[in-house]
């Protein structure tokens, strides 16, 4: 059978092989998916979201925090609550299998804050200027399968740069869709919208 460039074979000879390949194909999108799942957390505020990303008894070493998840959330929340603006850009992606239920994922990240008081004050920032923080890093990490399920076991974030500018940041245009940090966000009105929970 013909599908574009491709061609399928029936037979029955070779297809496990064929098969444990589309099952790693899978797999790597699953693992995809978590680290967009764990993006879009952090960025919106969905404090559930992130958590869903983790096993329950993961570890996270992000560079100021390191230990277990309820505490990392406690440390992204504090990090993050204030600031009005966050955005991580995942980039590449290599994820090398370790047997059936465990690979090693380095994703490349840029992120983008606009700090809130609080974190400037982490920064050694004062005053009523805008801070804009960016960071530059890959997330280095030991996912699971457990119950057919992939998350996160082991995180290590490892930074590679950061940048801070201080001034006055341009406003965007009011008839623009503007983000949230919170479930008010356009992306949880078009999930709504279409029938997603």
């Amino acid at each position: 059978m013909n599908v574009g460039l491709l061609t399928f074979e029936h037979s029955t000879k070779g297809s496990g092989v064929v098969n444990d390949k589309l099952q790693r194909l899978i797999d790597k999108d699953e693992i995809r998916d978590v680290m967009s799942r764990y993006a879009r957390g952090v960025d919106r505020g969905d404090w559930d979201l992130v958590r869903d990303t983790y096993h329950t008894d993961a570890t996270d070493d992000h560079g100021d925090y390191k230990g277990d998840i309820d505490g990392f959330i406690r440390f992204a929340k504090d990090r993050t609550g204030g600031a009005s603006q966050v955005m991580h850009f995942l980039g590449e992606c290599l994820i090398e299998f370790a047997g059936d239920d465990a690979a090693v994922v380095e994703t490349y990240f840029f992120t983008a804050h606009t700090l809130g008081p609080g974190a400037q004050k982490q920064y050694r920032v004062s005053g009523d200027s805008s801070v804009q923080l960016s960071q530059y890093g890959r997330y280095v990490d030991l996912f699971e399968r457990r119950d057919g399920v992939w998350r996160t076991a082991r995180r290590t974030v490892v930074f590679e740069a950061t940048r801070l500018a201080v001034g006055e940041v341009p406003p965007l245009k009011p008839d623009w869709a503007s983000q949230r940090r919170d479930r008010e966000d356009p992306i949880y009105q078009t999930r709504a919208a279409a029938g997603l929970r």
